[in-house]
């Protein structure tokens, strides 16, 4: 039972972050290699506010989480106006300036001998509605006008540009939504593990994200949100097969690519309408199956 409610706890975790993850891949378009530093700011950030200055746990992680937008704030800024492809280029550049950071700063952050002391607060429960609260934020983003206009643009950025559509300005607010979420699914391991350390947030952690969101669907929330469960939750439960993870992930996501280029969803989402339609759907299927029978 420990073991199910370790792996739900981290699991719960993690959907914090592919949402965020989602925002900026899934809606906008944009690859982000550096996310996992946004997480380690936040991680570090509150623990070091509830260690070093004892801060209300709530309290530190709303600063943290303020501390890490921020950041996100003077990175993006310069960051969304650049081509895709060169956005994943400087922020995988940034990701591994703050682990480089993180591991020169001894005497605050514990260098590579990591940060102790992180009172455990985190459990199964907190997790779970901080998942839930996060991916119904991102539902109800991706609806509004400013997801609307973040799908307008991952199609065609000229196109937007041309309806009127400042695509700098919702590029950056996608950018701080997903560095929001992102820095908050870190506090939550902080208090979850009570220890952190800098090789928990290389380069790595933020491409599993990325592959979680396509493995889904990346137009897909329920998608996303149905990979990142899958793939976060089989590396833990197949602990004897850690070392094969990646060989793993490259051979679900080359089997997706082949056999399903949009993902295990596609741009299908768990919604009132699109459930009442399933046994219609189904109904048609098998209707079409026995004429090509007979």
């Amino acid at each position: 039972m420990a073991l199910v409610s370790n792996v739900l706890t981290q699991v719960f975790i993690t959907l914090v972050a592919v949402a965020g993850v989602y925002v900026l891949t899934g809606l906008t378009g944009m690859f982000s290699l550096g996310q996992a530093a946004f997480m380690a700011i936040g991680a570090y950030a509150s623990g070091l506010l509830v260690i070093r200055l004892h801060m209300p746990i709530p309290l530190a992680i709303l600063l943290a989480v303020l501390l890490a937008t921020v950041v996100g704030y003077l990175i993006g800024y310069p960051v969304v106006r650049l081509r895709r492809d060169y956005i994943s280029l400087v922020t995988l550049g940034f990701g591994e300036a703050i682990a480089a950071l993180l591991n020169r700063m001894t005497k605050l952050t514990g260098g590579a001998s990591g940060l102790t002391g992180i009172p455990r607060r985190v459990g199964l429960g907190i997790a779970a509605v901080s998942a839930i609260a996060a991916l119904a934020l991102v539902a109800f983003f991706k609806t509004s006008k400013y997801g609307r206009q973040c799908i307008a643009l991952r199609g065609d950025e000229l196109a937007a540009r041309a309806m009127g559509i400042d695509v700098t300005r919702i590029k950056m607010i996608a950018f701080l939504l997903s560095v929001a979420l992102t820095s908050y699914s870190g506090c939550l391991y902080a208090f979850y593990m009570s220890y952190v350390d800098p090789t928990g947030f290389g380069w790595k952690r933020s491409a599993d994200w990325v592959i979680m969101v396509f493995f889904g669907g990346v137009n897909s929330l329920t998608g996303s949100t149905i990979g990142a469960f899958i793939l976060s939750a089989l590396p833990q439960m197949l602990r004897g097969l850690q070392n094969y993870r990646y060989v793993i992930y490259a051979v679900l996501v080359l089997l997706i690519i082949n056999f399903r280029p949009s993902g295990l969803l596609g741009e299908w989402e768990l919604t009132p309408r699109n459930l009442r339609a399933i046994p219609a759907n189904i109904k048609r299927a098998l209707d079409k199956k026995s004429k090509e029978a007979r």
